[in-house]
């Protein structure tokens, strides 16, 4: 191979890789704020394989459009191409290649997953394999001793938080302290449920008969959006909550005041325009009724 073939071949190796950098570094900002521990973690893998993904896109469409522009056939030749076959080299290249990448991305990923901690799905899958634990690993920096446990009950359609160490029920909004590592036991009432709140990016479906750990950590004070990320029924879409970090006295002196309120029932949208259109008598579609929205001690 000729010098000025090596080198030609050297320079779009670094235009590839600068141009996959800068697309990998640009993937930042197409998410929300980073409000958790996790949310650096996931953003990281998702910034690798964007670059990853950039050098092999611009990789194979930049030999696809040169060997269109350069390397076609002549506007009447409808003869055969050279009789070109049993390349061993070529065919062990572009076969390890893929496998090498699949490896390092399937390596980092498991990586990844470990140091989140998530729970839920393996833990049932272990309960049927002895000896094996579920990762348990927490994210750098981060206090791995979580606070107390904060129940969470998802149900048609309506979010319910329960803190018992102080006997504090809410609906519509999720209080956290933050930099302290909290744990959530999340169970379903009734079908599946997705607690998703997309500036965690943490997403963990909330399987009916099984209660299920989940851990994160959050890092940035704020308010932010619990969403339904599973289809649920009809006002699954409705299924929000407010997820509020703040620092741990204010998170201290919300449990205490909150703990002193006198209960009532929670604010629910889906049941008052379920009761609403009722009244009416007029819907529509066939619905399942939501259920009572709960007594809470913080009804906003």
């Amino acid at each position: 191979m000729k010098l000025s073939t090596i080198l030609t071949l050297i320079g779009i190796f670094i235009v590839l890789l600068a141009a996959g950098l800068w697309m990998g570094q640009l993937s930042y900002s197409w998410f929300p704020t980073q409000a958790a521990a996790e949310s650096k973690l996931i953003d990281d893998l998702f910034s690798f394989l964007v670059t990853l993904g950039t050098i092999i896109f611009l990789g194979v469409t930049g030999t696809i459009v040169y060997s269109i522009l350069f390397n076609r056939a002549g506007k009447y030749d409808f003869s055969d191409g050279p009789a070109i076959e049993g390349n061993t080299t070529l065919e062990i290249v572009w076969t390890a290649i893929p496998i090498l990448l699949v490896i390092w991305i399937a390596g980092y990923s498991y990586q990844v997953y470990e140091q989140m901690a998530v729970r839920g799905p393996m833990d049932i899958v272990h309960m049927h394999m002895p000896g094996m634990e579920s990762a348990y690993a927490a994210p750098a920096n981060a206090n791995t001793t979580p606070i107390e446990e904060i129940q969470v009950t998802a149900k048609q359609w309506a979010w319910i938080f329960r803190y018992p160490n102080k006997n504090v029920i809410t609906s519509t909004e999720l209080h956290l302290p933050v930099n302290q590592r909290v744990r959530l036991s999340m169970r379903s009432e009734d079908v599946i449920h997705g607690f998703y709140v997309p500036a965690f990016r943490l997403k963990q479906d909330i399987v009916p008969q099984r209660t299920i750990d989940f851990e994160f950590t959050p890092i940035r004070e704020g308010r932010y959006r619990l969403n339904d990320s599973q289809f649920s029924g009809t006002y699954f879409a409705i299924m929000q909550a407010d997820v509020i970090v703040e620092s741990p006295e204010d998170y201290d002196r919300w449990l205490a005041k909150a703990a002193t309120t006198k209960r009532r029932p929670a604010y629910n949208q889906a049941f008052s325009e379920y009761t609403e259109a009722s009244e009416k008598g007029f819907g529509g579609w066939a619905t399942i009724p939501p259920a009572s929205p709960p007594m809470v001690n913080q009804a906003s």
